[in-house]
């Protein structure tokens, strides 16, 4: 599967996984094992002891549920905590939506859009000041060659 995990071993820590097949019911399994394979990660699950038990959950999205979620040190955010966050120069000016994450070999990307404007943040400490998830925002420094700022 394609992961965005930072590990293969993020899915034996939190230990089950939820499957939803694109026609067919949510279940949930237990992780037997996990190992990069390839560009993803290759599970083994309880239950799922062959190609063709697999191949019912083809095109599955794979969830973990978010109480096995385990932040591996301080100021570390999952990605569905922060798409969706509004996005806010320091010096006060909307910058637009966190509307999705990429991965890169780094650090990640924020796809920030406003309307027709996309703008990619690169998630460093150097850029992003603040994330407050109570507030759902996110405060940026404005570096130069960041943005445009006469556009903001």
């Amino acid at each position: 599967m394609h992961s965005y995990a930072e590990s293969a071993a993020s899915f034996t820590q939190a230990g089950r996984v939820i499957l939803c097949p694109p026609d067919g019911e949510k279940q949930e399994f237990p992780v037997a094992s996990a190992r990069p394979h390839k560009k993803g990660v290759l599970l083994g699950l309880k239950g799922v002891d062959s190609v063709e038990a697999a191949e019912a959950f083809r095109d599955a999205e794979v969830y973990v549920p978010r109480g096995a979620l385990k932040r591996e040190r301080e100021g570390e955010f999952f990605w569905y905590e922060l798409i969706g966050l509004e996005v806010y120069l320091d010096t006060g000016p909307f910058v637009g939506t966190l509307e999705r994450v990429l991965r890169t070999g780094a650090s990640d990307v924020y796809v920030v859009r406003d309307g027709p404007r996309e703008t990619l943040v690169p998630a460093t400490q150097d850029v992003i000041e603040e994330v407050d998830l109570d507030r759902k925002r996110m405060i940026l420094f404005p570096m130069e060659g960041l943005l445009d700022l006469n556009e903001v």
